[in-house]
């Protein structure tokens, strides 16, 4: 991976926390900060299990990547948010 895949992966990751955290219902009590890191796991690993399923590599828009990424994303919030 060149050092712009990677920069690029950061900054979908953001937005995917951004994402994550608007999907999961009601009030979030964890920094914005934490959102962000959350969001750039999910990404990461959304893209690994979209490779293991063999749903990384399609014509047009990933949805199925980017559906895995947001699910992952809220499931990293929802975990941080439960007491």
């Amino acid at each position: 991976m060149e050092i712009s895949g990677i920069i690029t992966a950061l900054i979908i990751g953001l937005i995917i926390g951004a994402l994550g955290r608007l999907v999961v219902p009601g009030k979030q009590n964890i920094p914005i900060w934490l959102t962000l890191v959350i969001g750039v796991v999910a990404a990461f690993l959304g893209t690994l299990l979209a490779a293991a399923i063999g749903v990384a590599e399609t014509p047009g828009i990933d949805w199925i990547e980017l559906a895995l990424q947001i699910g992952l994303a809220a499931a990293g919030v929802a975990i941080e948010v439960t007491p």
